[in-house]
C-alpha cells in the first residue's frame, strides 16, 4: 500500500468563539498524485490548507508530512520540510511585493535555498521558461503583469525549493475559463515532469475533475463524501455533491 506524503486523520480545528471550522476530517495525499478538495466559502478548505502547511495546529487529531508533523519541526528540520512542502496562493498579487520585479520573487526563493548569487539569473530564467513565461517578464513589476502571468510566477517561486508536494488554493477562481484551462494544462504537465504531488483546493468541482485523481467534498467543515474523481462526477452519492455538480 502506498505511504501517504500528507496525511490529516480526524482532525478538528476549532476557533475563538468556538466556531467550528473543521470536524474530524480525514484526508491524504499520494506521492506523484492530486488529491482535490471541494467546497463553497466557508466550508473550511483554507483552515484545511493552512494545517496541510503547518501554519496552525489543530486542536485534536494528527496532521503528518512524510510521516512527520510540520507544526513541530524547528530548524533545519523545519526548514527541509518548508522546502518540499510549498503553497500557490488564490491572490498571487498580493503575495509579491508590488516594488520588487517579478524575478527577485523568484530569486529570493533560491536565496533561501542557498543557491549562489552568480547562479539565480539563470535559474530563475530557467524557472520562468517551466512555466510558460517569457524570461524577459522577470525584469517587470506585478503591475504590469495580468493575472494569468503573475499566477505562474507564484507558480515559479513555489518550483524554486523543488517540492515534493504544493498545496495550491483556489489557484484558478481569479481566470477566465480559457485562462483556467491553461493553467490546469501547466500544473499537468509540472506533474508529470517533476512527479509532484497536489493538495487542489477549489470551490469549482468542474476545475478539480480536471486535474484531480481523488476528491474529498467539504461542508461545513466535515468531509461529506470523497472518492475517485471520475466517480463523483459521474454518479454523485450526497445531495450536496449534487448540488455543487448542479452549479457547473
Amino acid at each position: 500500500m502506498t505511504v501517504p506524503l500528507l496525511s490529516l486523520e480526524q482532525v478538528t480545528k476549532i476557533y475563538p468563539g468556538g466556531v467550528t471550522a473543521l470536524d474530524r476530517v480525514s484526508l491524504r495525499v499520494d506521492p506523484g498524485r492530486t488529491t482535490g478538495l471541494v467546497g463553497e466559502s466557508g466550508s473550511g478548505k483554507s483552515t484545511l490548507a493552512r494545517l496541510a502547511l503547518g501554519l496552525i495546529a489543530p486542536d485534536s487529531g494528527t496532521v503528518r508530512f512524510d510521516g512527520q508533523d510540520p507544526h513541530r519541526l524547528r530548524g533545519r528540520a523545519a526548514r527541509g520540510t518548508r522546502a518540499r512542502l510549498q503553497f500557490v496562493p488564490q491572490h498571487p498579487r498580493g503575495s509579491l511585493n508590488p516594488a520588487l520585479r517579478a524575478g527577485a520573487a523568484v530569486s529570493l526563493a533560491l536565496a533561501a535555498q542557498g543557491v549562489p548569487r552568480r547562479e539565480r539569473a539563470e535559474r530563475t530564467a530557467a524557472l520562468f521558461g517551466q512555466v510558460g513565461l517569457d524570461p524577459g517578464l522577470a525584469r517587470r513589476y506585478p503591475r504590469e503583469l495580468s493575472g494569468g502571468q503573475v499566477q505562474r510566477v507564484a507558480i515559479a517561486r513555489a518550483l524554486a525549493t523543488e517540492p515534493d508536494l504544493v498545496v495550491c488554493d483556489e489557484p484558478t477562481s481569479a481566470l477566465d475559463r480559457s485562462a483556467q484551462a491553461r493553467m490546469l494544462d501547466l500544473l499537468t504537465e509540472l506533474q508529470q515532469d517533476s512527479d509532484l504531488a497536489y493538495l487542489f483546493i477549489s470551490h469549482d468541482l468542474a476545475v478539480v475533475r480536471h486535474l484531480a485523481d481523488q476528491v474529498s467534498v467539504l461542508r461545513h467543515g466535515r468531509v461529506v463524501e470523497h472518492g475517485p474523481a471520475a466517480r463523483l462526477w459521474d454518479e454523485p452519492a450526497h445531495p450536496y455533491t449534487r448540488a455543487l455538480l448542479g452549479g457547473v
